[in-house]
């Protein structure tokens, strides 16, 4: 059976554990010199009373080397202790660099691809939140919209779904079709918000206008899902008719105000979003 390889820092702290217990057995061995002998001199002044000055002088001497034996020793075993705990301290302290190791090269082009990773991370607020995204292949059924740290698809309801559904009609599924590449260009989730006008609703199926617009915000994500646009990027609100972009008072004003938008949220605006 072969032995276990030790690595040079394991046997550097085997060979000076080695050498603090020989130093140990060396100290208790004088220690135990220094006791016979205080004792030694502890008998001699019972049993003779000449020069008992002399006497009481060699007796000190003795008792303050024995105190200092006593140190070393308790010094010794907490050097010990503190040997066996950091077994792989020489390990550690091998692998740490000299401080000159740890500073970025010139020219490593480290800084350059730690900007170019914050810039793609929305990091630069100057950033075209259109960059990247296919556009131009959208049709004009679909307006866009740019807004701090978000894109907006807005499409009106009149072209997803006939009045008072929620199934998307043959038109909303050509106009939806078109949007599929562009929204999987990016990597940002995708809020499909269902708005309706101020008129009330109530059928067996939509009681009121926040049935309709989350129903119609559902149809949106079941079709975009089916098309490979994956599902935990994606959200469905219905908003009723809490924002509206024009007055429900007139009739264009209710058809403008009856839409779904299908809005890209940067991680900043999605954290502001949440709170």
């Amino acid at each position: 059976m072969t032995e276990p390889l030790e690595s040079p820092a394991t046997g550097s702290v085997g060979s000076a554990r080695k050498a603090l217990l020989e130093r140990q057995r060396q100290l208790e061995q004088e220690l135990a010199q220094a006791r016979q002998a205080t004792h030694m001199a502890r008998r001699q002044a019972v049993n003779a009373a000449r020069e008992p000055d002399s006497e009481g002088e060699a007796e000190g001497w003795l008792i303050t080397y024995l105190d200092m034996m006593t140190l070393l020793l308790v010094f010794l075993v907490v050097m010990l202790a503190f040997a066996g705990k950091g077994k792989g301290a020489g390990e550690r302290l091998q692998s740490l660099k000299p401080l000159s190791e740890g500073v970025l090269p010139a020219g490593s082009g480290l800084l350059e691809q730690a900007g170019r990773s914050l810039h793609d991370k929305g990091g630069d607020s100057t950033r075209d939140p259109l960059q990247g995204l296919p556009v131009d292949q959208l049709g004009k059924d679909i307006e866009v919209v740019v807004k701090e740290g978000s894109v907006s698809f807005r499409i009106s309801s009149e072209i997803l779904f006939s009045s008072a559904q929620a199934d998307l009609s043959l038109d909303g599924l050509r106009v939806l079709q078109q949007l599929v590449p562009v929204l999987n260009s990016s990597r940002h989730g995708i809020v499909v918000v269902g708005h309706t006008d101020a008129l009330p609703i109530r059928s067996a199926r939509f009681p009121s206008n926040w049935e309709l617009s989350g129903a119609r915000a559902g149809s949106v994500v079941r079709y975009l899902e089916a098309n490979g646009v994956a599902r935990q990027r994606m959200r469905a609100v219905g908003l009723a008719d809490t924002q509206p972009l024009a007055d429900n008072s007139t009739l264009e004003g209710r058809a403008g105000n009856r839409r779904v938008e299908l809005i890209l949220e940067t991680p900043q605006a999605a954290e502001m979003s949440e709170d």
